[in-house]
């Protein structure tokens, strides 16, 4: 189809086709076309094409922008992929690859045009209501501890999209909540880098799972309004309510509210108050510490930090253990080389320095959380319960 005088020809593929990727190699070494545009992000693209990528990480630098949890996701997603290469001797995403190797053999330019995964993820985590986050990311998380094999059914459902899609397949199905940032929202972006990186060719392929074939060419064949501009709009993360804001205060004030309380009644009141509070995060950060096989300093780092950073919004105990299980436990090279495969298997997560990293931020992060909702209900329940 032609669009601003640019005829653009949508190649959909299957992600985990070798057919595909032979199809892709074939279309642009016959000399056709002069820009080939790919279903990838910068982030996907560095990976694909650098696989030492994950060895020029700064962790910590990981950890202080809060980034903590969504590499873990992408690292579920990416143990999702490798068991799945390793089962049935395919390759996630090699029509990509015969796209980028073909592009430049051919010195043609590769257009990027699908949204960031994070923004993706980001966005339906805004869109969908708390119950439902936790029950999407921990199975999302939950699948990179599996040992189960992967089925013939979660094959097929590759074929028509790609591994983000697939993992919340279900649930999108289900949900327009879901659906629409996961992937009506990357039709419409991937139609908008079109319309903005097309110009200045004659005749673009584009290749793109075949799931997001109808939208695209919907999106090029008629486009809306503004359509080429969208991309800025369908980037932008929405700010948390300002309930989600507050919310967090809004506990600690109450729990200090229940403190002034008990000291009010009494010293013994308050001191008994303050026990709970204090073993109780002391316990469940420790423990979590202590799942994730963190250093014993780490440990005692986290039962030490976390009565405190329960009350501080804006620094959670998860930043200060990891942190000090870094400096204490660097991940070497090796490390970093091993992350993408290590992570298919519930040991490599505690073996390898960097995912286990991650561990002691996420399970202390929990310990914590939970531990203020079992102190606080304490706390109530010692000022105003009967009996």
């Amino acid at each position: 189809m032609t669009q601003g005088g640019v005829r653009y020809t949508l190649l959909g593929t299957a992600h985990v086709s070798k057919s595909s990727a032979a199809a892709v190699t074939d279309m642009i070494e016959g000399g056709r076309f002069d820009a080939v545009a790919i279903e990838l992000d910068a982030g996907r693209y560095r990976a694909l094409t650098d696989p030492d990528a994950y060895s020029k990480m700064d962790l910590f630098k990981v950890l202080r922008e809060g980034k903590a949890a969504m590499l873990a996701v992408n690292l579920a997603l990416s143990a999702f992929q490798q068991r799945m290469a390793e089962q049935f001797g395919v390759e996630p995403g090699a029509e990509m690859k015969a796209a980028i190797k073909a592009a430049g053999q051919r010195n043609l330019p590769v257009l990027l045009v699908d949204r960031d995964i994070g923004v993706t993820l980001r966005r339906v985590y805004a869109n969908v209501p708390w119950w439902q986050r936790i029950t999407l990311f921990g199975g999302l998380l939950a699948s990179a501890f599996s040992t189960e094999k992967i089925s013939e059914e979660d094959i097929e459902a590759l074929k028509e999209g790609d591994i983000l899609e697939s993992t919340f397949t279900e649930f999108a199905a289900k949900s327009e909540k879901i659906y629409r940032p996961l992937i009506a929202e990357r039709d419409e972006y991937m139609v908008s880098k079109l319309l903005q990186q097309g110009p200045g060719h004659k005749d673009v392929l584009v290749v793109m799972g075949a799931g997001h074939l109808k939208g695209v060419a919907a999106g090029l064949r008629e486009p809306e309004a503004g359509a080429a501009d969208a991309s800025a709009r369908l980037e932008a993360v929405p700010p948390p309510s300002k309930v989600a804001k507050a919310l967090p205060w809004v506990i600690v004030a109450i729990i200090v509210a229940g403190f002034v309380v008990g000291f009010s009644r009494s010293a013994d009141v308050g001191l008994t108050l303050l026990t709970d509070w204090t073993l109780i995060h002391l316990v469940l950060s420790a423990v979590g510490a202590t799942i994730a096989l963190a250093h014993p300093l780490t440990i005692l780092v986290a039962a030490a930090a976390s009565p405190f950073t329960a009350l501080n919004p804006l620094i959670g105990v998860g930043f200060v253990a990891a942190g000090t299980e870094l400096w204490l436990r660097r991940p070497n090279v090796g490390d970093f080389e091993a992350l993408r495969h290590d992570v298919t298997k519930v040991s490599g997560w505690w073996r390898n320095r960097a995912a286990r990293v991650l561990l002691v931020f996420i399970l202390t992060t929990l310990g914590s959380a939970s531990g203020t909702y079992i102190a606080g209900f304490r706390i109530f329940h010692r000022l105003f319960g009967t009996g």
